[in-house]
This record gives structure tokens, sequence and C-alpha cells, in this order.
């Protein structure tokens, strides 16, 4: 982030939590100077940001234009879910670090069910995981299960690439990622003109029928290693996880 981009930052995070902000010098044709992009995750907070910095100098002496953008047509209906870093962010902002929590429910490894009948190595397996997750607002009495998979391609493996281990871990995060961002997905946080929050918790049609966490450890169960070693095993793997995901262990997790 430049000086440019820190500063209109410091301005307009006053209004809000931002997305973005970036800074470009205009075209030739515009002569010298820049403009820049400015992303609210609220369309409230971008409404109020426009109306108080229209016209004024924010950081320098003159006056700035401050203009709401509009999206094309085409994008209009199209949705894009947050990745789990910005639904944390969101989080954080709204509910207070200590007002929420993420909990692995279950992790499993996929991969190699049809390569061990045939007796292929795990070292040349596609690291496959499922990954299922709560998120939990206590002050809200909500509860939001999340459930993601992922699998990292395993190209013949030269010297100085990534090991095989290195590939599974990132199949962990990966699925733990995505099952986040499902949970996420689910949750609808309404904040009101007096500034208190609601939220409300709507599953999609896909989703399993309010089960247990008994209910939905014994609905995925397959994998390379027996039961009994099936939690131990997944210990292990997260308790070595430094793929940029530090908190991420099996209890207790926030």
């Amino acid at each position: 982030m430049n000086i440019y981009e820190h500063s209109l930052f410091t301005v307009f995070s006053q209004f809000g939590l931002l997305y973005s902000v970036r800074v470009f010098p205009n075209a030739a044709v515009a002569g010298p100077g820049f403009y820049a992009i400015v992303k609210f995750y609220s369309s409230r907070d971008a409404q109020r940001a426009q109306k108080a910095c229209d016209g004024k100098p924010l950081f320098q002496t003159s006056p700035v234009k401050v203009r709401l953008g509009t999206r094309h047509k085409a994008l209009q209906h199209q949705a894009f879910a947050l990745n789990s870093s910005r639904c944390q962010e969101l989080a954080n902002y709204y509910f207070g670090f200590n007002g929420w929590s993420k909990r692995i429910v279950k992790l499993q490894e996929l991969s190699g069910l049809e390569d061990a009948a045939l007796a292929v190595p795990m070292q040349k397996r596609n690291p496959q995981f499922f990954c299922a997750v709560e998120v939990v607002l206590p002050a809200y009495g909500c509860t939001s299960p999340g459930v993601g998979i992922s699998e990292e391609p395993l190209p013949q493996l030269e010297e100085g690439q990534p090991s095989f281990l290195t590939k599974r871990k990132t199949a962990q995060k990966l699925a733990f990622q995505a099952a986040l961002s499902d949970a996420f997905q689910k949750l609808t946080i309404v904040v009101l003109e007096s500034g208190r929050i609601a939220v409300e918790y709507r599953p999609t049609e896909e989703d399993l029928d309010a089960r247990s966490e008994e209910e939905l450890q014994n609905l995925i169960q397959v994998g390379c290693f027996p039961s009994s070693q099936s939690s131990q095993r997944e210990e292990e793997c997260l308790s070595d996880f430094s793929l940029e995901e530090e908190d991420l262990k099996l209890c207790g997790l926030h």
C-alpha cells in the first residue's frame, strides 16, 4: 500500500469496513494526477462516505470528486462468494474478535481410495480432503455449518519442487478455507440504522438437515487409515499446520 492508498484508507475507513483501496495514474489525455477505486463491504457505508467527502479536500489542499460506482448490467445478477479471509475480517468487524468462533467438526482424507485397492503408493496420489466446520455466534444463538472439498494435483515431483507433505497440507488448508467460506455464506448480517446488528441463518437446499456432530462424524467414513488412527492422524497434521493458518487446530478454534 503506497502513501496515497494509505491516506485514502485512513479517510474512508471512518465510514465503514473497506474491502480494498486502489490508486491509479490518470490517462495521458486527462493530464497529471490520480484516481482511486475504493470498495466498501456495505453500500450504505459507501453512500455515507460519498456524501461526506464529495467536493472536499481529504488529505490534500484541493477538493476531490467522489462518485458512487455502478456495475455493468451483465454483472448485476452474479454473486461471488467471499473467501475465508474476507469472511473472518467481516466477522471480527461486526461481532468483535471474541464474539464468534469457528470449529472443525470433521477433517477427512478422501484421496487414494481407488488407488489403495490398486496398491498405488501414497506419494503418487493427489491429496484430497473433506472438511466440515461450524461458525458459532453465541450472542445471537446462531450456528452455521459449512463443508468444503479440495484436491491438490500431484505431478511428477522433481528436485526443488514442493514435497508430497507440503501438497497434503495445502489440500487440508484449502478444504478448511472452502468449508469456512461456505458456512459464512449462509449468514445474513443486517445492520440497522441504530447501529444494532441482526443475524439470520439461511441454509441452502443442499445443506444437511440439522445433523448433529455425531451424525456428521458418521456420514463420511472413508480414508486410507483405520478409524482408530483417524483422529490421531488428523491432530498430528493440524498441529504442524503452518501455512498461514496458525490457529488451525481440531478443537477450540477462534
